[in-house]
């Protein structure tokens, strides 16, 4: 690396930045993701700059004290190869810390990953597709305004490595973000929650705890688009995920693979039909 390189954290008003450098390739962020991310870590997203411009970006975001998720990694086609990307990756991995750090990558990347001390856990398969049309399991769902958010909380806490109370908030309550809930006998039995992308339209999370509930909050949520085309990221270990997703006619576009550095707590895989995001879990 020849280049002079200075490596700083974004402040929250240029996390833009990396979601329109993730647009352009081709991972079809959601319109308000920026917003939302920036909630989490104040410090959790890197640039490095070259002759005072951006080259290259990552994120790596400091759940608590134990769990950090790593995303964006991002370096200008024009730039590789040159030093600056691993620079700024030994930086991201610096502000983690001790914490185990996870991370959704794609297939072809993962054995450099793993070169660096990410152990393969499981597939992630992006299904895209037209909406379904609203039926009548749709109608047994409620606005996720009406349950409080301490359950929700508690809810994706079962399917997460951490607690994230800041993000989720923000993520609910993001203008243009449409959350829906369903219950049983008074009970939270599953949620989700639909956002406008650069194409169509993304679900995530969905969380339910079985197919039954998943299909309905899937109905609910793909009503809530208006139509369109819409993208749902299926854990592969979830069998009744990826069923879902095929009864649909969803296809398969896109694959990644969750890699994490070491243990983290135990999660309920088979409860998440869909994953929040790809770059922060």
């Amino acid at each position: 690396m020849t280049e002079a390189v200075h490596i700083r954290f974004l402040d929250r008003d240029e996390i833009q930045l990396v979601s329109d450098w993730a647009a352009g390739e081709g991972w079809n962020p959601g319109l308000a993701d920026a917003a939302c991310f920036g909630a989490v870590d104040p410090q959790g997203f890197l640039v490095a700059e070259v002759d005072g411009a951006p080259a290259a970006t990552i994120s790596v975001v400091n759940y608590d004290e134990r769990f950090a998720f790593l995303g964006f990694y991002i370096v200008r086609p024009e730039l590789r190869g040159r030093g600056i990307g691993w620079a700024l990756w030994q930086a991201g991995i610096a502000h983690a810390g001790a914490r185990t750090i996870g991370l959704d990558g794609v297939l072809a990347q993962q054995a450099n990953y793993a070169r660096v001390g990410f152990t393969f856990a499981y597939r992630n398969i992006r299904f895209a597709g037209p909406a379904p049309q609203e039926g009548a399991a749709a109608e047994r769902c409620i606005d996720l305004a009406e349950i409080p958010f301490a359950t929700v909380e508690a809810s994706d806490a079962a399917i997460f490595p951490a607690a994230r109370p800041a993000f989720l908030r923000a993520w609910i309550d993001t203008p243009g973000h449409v959350g829906r809930a369903l219950l049983r006998k008074g009970r939270l039995a599953g949620w989700g929650v639909v956002r406008p992308a650069r194409e169509g339209w993304r679900i995530g999370p969905l969380v339910a705890e079985d197919e039954e509930a998943a299909e309905a909050l899937f109905a609910a949520l793909g009503a809530a688009t208006g139509g369109g085309g819409i993208v749902l990221d299926v854990p592969e270990p979830n069998g009744a995920a990826v069923a879902l997703a095929r009864r649909h006619e969803l296809a398969p576009v896109f694959e990644t693979a969750r890699m994490y550095t070491g243990p983290i707590r135990e999660v309920a895989l088979e409860r998440l039909f869909g994953v929040t995001s790809l770059e922060l879990g």
